[in-house]
């Protein structure tokens, strides 16, 4: 497989993350070295994440730079890293123009006009012709860095709502000059930074796109058609077809599970079939059939895949079956990803414990095998039952419901959330490959005394159940499992946490009337942020009213008594009533055996938490017995 004159060992490429590892200067550290030579055993050639090309653009606190020539040492190493492994390196290099982080001091904010993105941030400065050249420079001088670095190939960011999509969008570029108007006009400054990153180094460029912005008035699919044969008459390499902005569309750009999977694939097909460079497909990537369907059709060349990446390393050498083993296999969540290195965190991954610790992968196996139960079949159970039976313990699972998956099996059911179901079937599967044995019954001590050495309390949590007058008859989130939905009732939903938003947007897909009540002073806390957009806007879009600050006090019959600032209100006609208002947790059984045997409480038997605090608690409490 060749792009441009460089062979890749197969058409699979890493899509670039962004990791935060970086130090507050830029610099490559030794959690990017070990992070990506992980991923590049088995795949064609890795993306690291996007590099910044001037130390006031940046979007990230700790991103990766190349703007500095005291870059290029640490970017060797991370090259030879890469190399080491077998893949090929590109580097991706992009200017942010408007879309540079608005928190970061010192940080500067350019574009095509001066036209502040519409969902936040700041007022942009409209480039002069002379900042243009200097943009430009950047680029060059960047370039440059990337070919003294022995990266093999450069990526140019062209898409995703970033400076050159800035000047392409003609929803965003309103100059009068000639960079602005008609179709040449605007893609004049992407054509000039091409011309100078190709004049200043001889390694193929590879030029990624959004297909569509995804919004109207916004770059469009025909116009990315023509543009994509202006690139390949320009000696572009390859064409990377991706989709959306990362300011007007975000769950596009990022690829959010709630996204229609195989748009971004039929935009590269529609593109490829007006070129004759190799064209990449990325976005959702995260099933082996997705490959298979790409490929088939005949929509790319090449496969791009991320975040598919960061929850298994494997992924490649698991399609090329160089590798055996079940796929871990995304969830597009953007949980424990994003939402992590937004939070300053870093790179984690929802159902991948060691992201970011991948030099802690080697389970070694006990020297003294012992015999534990695990109590509780959700996340932690499962996952702590896996890791200790890896290190060579006997193991048994206990959980008293018929199925696995404890409280999260709920999470797959709200509209658009099918796609976290496939976490559950992986514990379960992996479970079975490693031959766990489990028994459905409510655990007592009987069954454990004088039968294990250990035991991990994994029981889970229960709903908290608010003192409410008049509280009785009411539903938790179980009322919006299959077959147990009501249709055409007014329900009320008394918290606006995670549980209570997607509790509402499941039942008013079903008629239902919907009022939620939350005692703080918003709503969804805590949830991560594109989830929350998309999913208030459908709340707004189904009519559901929502009082923050506000407590329910009273129930009786029907009706609702409300009390905030501005005094008592009464909602009547009330059908239902779904308590959402928290959860704590359940481990009375830790009370059972102390003093009769060793025990570890795990996940929200432990602490309340997500399910990336469930996975990762599970995983090193386990490893470390």
């Amino acid at each position: 497989m060749e792009i441009g004159n460089v062979s890749l060992r197969n058409n699979f490429m890493m899509a670039p993350v962004k990791t935060g590892y970086g130090t507050k200067e830029g610099m490559v550290t030794n959690k990017h070295i070990t992070f990506y030579k992980r991923r590049a055993r088995h795949i064609g050639a890795i993306i690291p994440e996007p590099f910044f090309i001037d130390s006031r653009v940046k979007e990230l606190p700790t991103q990766l730079g190349i703007d500095q020539d005291d870059k290029i040492e640490g970017l060797k190493q991370l090259t030879k890293a890469i190399h080491q492994e077998g893949a090929k390196a590109i580097a991706h290099i992009n200017h942010p123009g408007r879309m540079a982080n608005p928190k970061l001091p010192g940080n500067i904010y350019l574009s095509s006009s001066a036209q502040a993105c519409e969902n936040g941030g700041k007022q942009p400065e409209s480039l002069s012709k002379e900042g243009i050249e200097e943009v430009i420079n950047l680029f060059r001088q960047a370039t440059i860095r990337a070919d003294k670095s022995n990266f093999d190939m450069i990526e140019l960011q062209f898409g995703h709502g970033y400076l050159a999509a800035q000047f392409l969008s003609p929803k965003v570029n309103q100059r009068s000059d000639e960079y602005g108007g008609s179709f040449d006009n605007r893609t004049r400054f992407a054509l000039e930074v091409l011309d100078a990153v190709k004049q200043a180094v001889s390694l193929p460029i590879i030029v990624r796109i959004s297909g569509s912005e995804m919004i109207e008035g916004g770059i469009d699919l025909d116009e990315m058609s023509q543009f994509a044969k202006l690139l390949e008459e320009k000696g572009v390499a390859a064409i990377h077809v991706s989709a959306g902005s990362v300011c007007s569309t975000p769950p596009w750009y990022y690829q959010y599970m709630a996204i229609p999977k195989g748009k971004t694939w039929s935009m590269a097909g529609a593109i490829k079939k007006n070129i004759s460079i190799p064209v990449i497909a990325v976005g959702q990537i995260n099933n082996f059939e997705d490959v298979d369907q790409i490929l088939e059709q005949n929509l790319a060349d090449f496969i791009a895949v991320g975040r598919p990446m960061v929850a298994d390393p494997d992924f490649t050498g698991k399609y090329t079956k160089q590798v055996s083993g079940l796929l871990r296999s995304c969830n597009a969540c953007l949980d424990g990803c994003l939402g992590s290195v937004k939070a300053g965190k870093g790179l984690m991954c929802s159902i991948n414990p060691l992201v970011g610790r991948e030099d802690e992968e080697l389970i070694e196996k006990t020297v003294s095998p012992k015999r534990f139960a695990v109590v509780g079949g959700g996340l932690a159970g499962m996952q702590a039952a896996i890791t200790l039976k890896e290190k060579g313990h006997d193991v048994v699972l206990y959980e008293k419901d018929h199925h696995l998956g404890g409280q999260f099996r709920l999470a797959a059911f709200p509209p658009n959330k099918e796609e976290l179901g496939k976490f559950v079937r992986y514990l379960e599967a992996r479970m079975k490959e490693v031959n766990i044995s489990v028994e459905h019954k409510a655990v007592t001590t009987v069954d454990l005394l004088n039968q294990f050495d250990e035991i991990m309390v994994a029981t889970g949590s229960t709903p908290f159940v608010p003192p409410i007058e008049g509280l009785k008859d009411f539903y938790w989130a179980e009322i919006i499992e299959q077959g147990k939905i009501p249709t055409d009732k007014k329900v009320l939903v008394i918290g606006g946490g995670l549980i209570g938003i997607e509790v509402a947007e499941s039942l008013c897909q079903h008629g239902n009337q919907v009022i939620i009540v939350e005692m703080l002073d918003e709503v969804a806390r805590g949830m991560e942020m594109i989830a929350k957009t998309m999913a208030l806007k459908k709340l707004k879009e189904h009519g559901v009213e929502i009082y923050i600050s506000t407590k329910v006090t009273k129930l009786d019959e029907n009706k609702a008594y409300l009390q905030s600032e501005a005094g008592e209100e009464v909602l009547d006609n009330i059908d239902i009533v779904v308590v959402t208002t928290g959860m704590k947790s359940e481990n009375k059984l830790k009370d059972q055996l102390v003093g009769k045997l060793p025990y570890h409480l795990i996940g929200d038997a432990k602490q309340i938490g997500k399910e990336i605090d469930a996975i990762q608690d599970a995983y090193f409490t386990a490893k470390a017995l």
